[in-house]
């Protein structure tokens, strides 16, 4: 019962991040890049919840900025599928009191998704200035995430924890 607490609750974060994301990070923008909000919660889903949920949080996040912004429906929903289920691998390894895993999957998420990006949307098209696009806007985007992350993962985890009081590992379990 509290897994599909937990679940309705995080499908209001992702909508929640969404419209922030949007919205008020758009005003906040650094030279017209933004963090992605979306991503930190797709890689935090995956780490705390699993491979299904990490899926199914990317898939929603993904169709998100396919309805909204993208050309084509399903490109950001398969490509922050990928990420969420490849962080779901990582959740055997899930402990609360760390955050030094999360912080660096969410920079590997991000690096993976400006990566993609490029490849699908400028590559393929013959723009092929990749240390410009890599050093304008995939590395300060990373950093904006990083520093926002650092924000946002420990009020996700927050409410993990409060909603799963009893799934929560430690250290201690294995001593």
């Amino acid at each position: 019962m509290r897994r599909r607490i937990l679940s309705i609750i995080f499908l209001f974060i992702m909508f929640f991040c969404f419209l922030l994301q949007c919205t008020l990070f758009k005003r906040l923008s650094f030279g017209g890049i933004s963090p992605n909000l979306l991503l930190i919660t797709t890689t935090s889903i995956g780490f705390m919840l699993g491979e299904k949920k990490g899926l199914l949080s990317g898939f929603v996040c993904g169709l998100f900025i396919d309805i909204f912004f993208g050309d084509v429906i399903g490109l950001y929903a398969m490509i922050y599928m990928y990420i969420g289920f490849l962080n779901g691998k990582f959740s055997r390894i899930f402990y609360p009191e760390d955050i030094k895993l999360p912080l660096a999957l969410i920079t590997l998420s991000d690096l993976s998704y400006g990566m993609i990006c490029y490849i699908v949307l400028f590559l393929l098209r013959g723009r092929l200035n990749f240390p410009y696009f890599f050093f304008h806007i995939i590395l300060p985007e990373t950093v904006y995430t990083i520093v926002i992350g650092i924000i946002l993962y420990p009020i996700l985890l927050s409410l993990y924890k409060r909603l799963n009081p009893n799934e929560n590992r430690s250290e201690t379990d294995f001593v």
